[in-house]
C-alpha cells in the first residue's frame, strides 16, 4: 500500500479501498491473511481512523474482506473477485475501442499507443513505487507498511 497522496482529489478512505484492492487481486495480500488493525494502519498513514474504517467497510461490501468480530479483518478467498474485475477492463476496453473507432483512431493504433505507454508507465511506477518487495508485505508481523 502507497502512501495517501494529499494532492489526489480522491478521498482518502478510497485511495487506501483501491491500495487494498490492488495488493489482494495481485497476490500480494493471501486469502484469510489477517489485514493491519484499524488503529495501527490509521497511526501508519496519518489518517483519521474512521477513515480507514470506511475503507474497510467498502472493502467488506465489495467481497475484498470478511470481519471476525473480536479478531479483526481478513482478506477473503474469493477466486470471483479476480474475474469481475478481468470483467470490469473487458467493458472499459471496448468502450474505449468504441469511442476511438467514432473518431477514426484504428485499434491497431490505439492498442500500439497503450501498449508503448504501458511499458513507460510501469518503468515510471517501478522507479517512484515503494521499495518494500511483496515478501516484506507478507512478513510483516504487525501494523501495515505504508
Amino acid at each position: 500500500m502507497k502512501q495517501v497522496d494529499y494532492q489526489d482529489p480522491r478521498p482518502i478512505y478510497e485511495q487506501i479501498t483501491e491500495g487494498f484492492k490492488e495488493l489482494i487481486l495481485k497476490g500480494i495480500l493471501s486469502p484469510d491473511e489477517k489485514m493491519p488493525s484499524v488503529r495501527s494502519l490509521a497511526v501508519e498513514l496519518s489518517a483519521n481512523p474512521n477513515t480507514v474504517q470506511r475503507a474497510y467497510a467498502e472493502l467488506e461490501r465489495q467481497g475484498f474482506l470478511y470481519t471476525v468480530k473480536g479478531r479483526g479483518n481478513f482478506v477473503k478467498s474469493d477466486a470471483s473477485l479476480l474475474e469481475q474485475k478481468r470483467s470490469e477492463l473487458v467493458q472499459e476496453m471496448r468502450s474505449l475501442l468504441r469511442e476511438a473507432e467514432e473518431l477514426g483512431i484504428s485499434r491497431e493504433e490505439l492498442l500500439a499507443e497503450a501498449s508503448a505507454g504501458a511499458s513507460t508507465e510501469q518503468a515510471v511506477h517501478i522507479d517512484s513505487g515503494s521499495s518494500r518487495s511483496p515478501d516484506e508485505y507478507r512478513n510483516r508481523k504487525s501494523g501495515y507498511t505504508a
